[in-house]
């Protein structure tokens, strides 16, 4: 299982970081990421500015991904806002998402949405669905329900960071700026993750980093 496998990955760097704290305050140098062109993943920022997540990520193919419900560079629609957390209309339904082109070396997916410009320091991951089939080129419209029955076999929902195993529409604060919602499916070179529901964003992004493939998003630029 990756999930298991990167735990003892990340117990060894955590202690080895420890060690090299004692020793030396030089930091370790970055792995090289891997050779990619110009019309791989995506673009350090934004044309506003605004830093791009997964461009400090390692470059990856992109693939082809659509949506019946959103638009990148549109701010989200009322519906895909959040009634949870009092925005006005806000319904908290997940969008309708599909994806093509994405390598033959696939085996699953994982799809989010994460807003990097909430005021918490670390962002504000929404929405995560892992272990979705490699066969699987879609997602419904409110796929996103709690206890969801639309989701490919086998797929679960992550807690993310409202502590709930569904979709959290967006809710950028009144007069925050404009926060950039990714919506964003990972192509896996294996089949299952090895999480669970309880298992955090962070935690799951690192155990599937060495085994992305391709990245495609769409982004919500939605002013609060």
């Amino acid at each position: 299982m990756i999930y298991r496998k990167s735990l003892l990955v990340a117990t060894a760097l955590t202690l080895a970081g420890l060690s090299a704290g004692c020793s030396s305050d030089t930091p370790a140098a970055a792995p090289a990421a891997p050779a990619t062109t110009a019309a791989q993943g995506a673009a350090d920022s934004t044309p506003e500015g605004r830093p791009n997540p997964y461009a400090y990520l390692p470059k990856v193919p992109t693939f082809t991904l659509t949506s019946e419900t959103v638009k990148d560079g549109q701010p989200l629609p009322t519906a895909q806002l959040s009634g949870v957390f009092k925005v006005p209309g806000g319904q908290d339904i997940s969008p309708q998402l599909s994806w093509s082109g994405f390598p033959a070396s696939t085996k699953s997916f994982v799809v989010s949405m994460y807003d990097p410009e909430a005021p918490t320091g670390n962002g504000f991951l929404h929405w995560v669905v892992a272990d979705i089939p490699g066969s699987a080129t879609s997602l419904p419209a409110n796929a996103g329900l709690p206890a969801s029955t639309t989701l490919p076999a086998g797929a679960f929902q992550l807690n993310g960071d409202a502590g709930a195993a569904r979709y959290i529409g967006g809710a950028p604060p009144a007069k925050s700026g404009t926060h950039d919602y990714y919506l964003t499916v990972t192509a896996l070179d294996e089949a299952k993750t090895g999480g669970t529901a309880s298992t955090s964003g962070a935690l799951l992004a690192f155990t599937i980093g060495s085994h992305v493939v391709a990245r495609a998003t769409i982004v919500c630029p939605t002013v609060g």
